[in-house]
């Protein structure tokens, strides 16, 4: 067996191998990439090691990231909603994509009862998602199609939550953003666009005018 310097060390040699294989088919890449970055696409994903952003065959530069367990975008969650703003405001992004997978360890979690010690407070919004969707889960008796249909629901979801999302709501308005939701196969490696319906409590979060003060 390998030890752990011998491990890293093949790490830096494949990363070595790896700048001079994009260098060399992309020459300006990296001095571009040396100048600031301008990705259209803020990808946001499940921290799951088979389901990342590379599935989108892009370059370094093209895709901002933002990952966590599930794929949640829970209100009080300060790193995800700065990962949103700065997207949004600073980065002028054009499309949110919200991207979960089947095969997911969070859903998985949420569909037995097994305490899981702080995981638990985390996944508390996976869990209401669940709640909210009850009645339709119990209907699906295997338990393979049952995760994969939670996953879905999942994003359905968390793509609501984006949308409630100030800077979100003002870029949806001034027409310069767009939030998809896919599903990553992970048997596969393809990517399912999910049809997203519309969210009855959207008007809530669209009815605030910029220039409306607290007094």
């Amino acid at each position: 067996m390998s030890s752990s310097s011998d491990f890293f060390g093949e790490l830096l040699q494949r990363n070595v191998a790896w700048a001079e294989r994009i260098g060399s088919a992309n020459p300006d890449l990296f001095p571009r990439n040396a100048k600031g970055q301008s990705p259209q696409i803020l990808w946001i994903g499940c921290s799951d090691s088979r389901a990342g952003d590379g599935c989108l065959d892009l370059l370094p530069g093209d895709v901002f990231v933002h990952r966590n367990i599930a794929n949640l975008l829970p209100y009080n969650d300060l790193s995800s909603l700065a990962v949103v703003q700065f997207a949004v405001d600073v980065l002028k992004v054009k499309h949110i994509v919200v991207c979960g997978h089947y095969d997911c360890g969070g859903a998985i979690a949420c569909l037995g009862s097994k305490r899981l010690g702080l995981l638990d407070n985390w996944l508390r919004n996976l869990r209401d998602v669940r709640a909210k969707n009850k009645a339709e889960l119990d209907r699906i008796s295997d338990f393979h199609e049952k995760v994969n249909r939670f996953v879905e629901l999942n994003v359905i979801h968390q793509v609501h939550n984006v949308k409630k999302l100030s800077p979100v709501v003002d870029a949806t308005r001034e027409g310069r953003i767009q939030v998809h939701g896919l599903v990553y196969d992970v048997a596969s490696g393809r990517l399912k666009p999910l049809d997203i319906p519309e969210d009855p409590n959207a008007e809530d979060y669209l009815v605030f005018d910029q220039d409306q003060s607290l007094e």
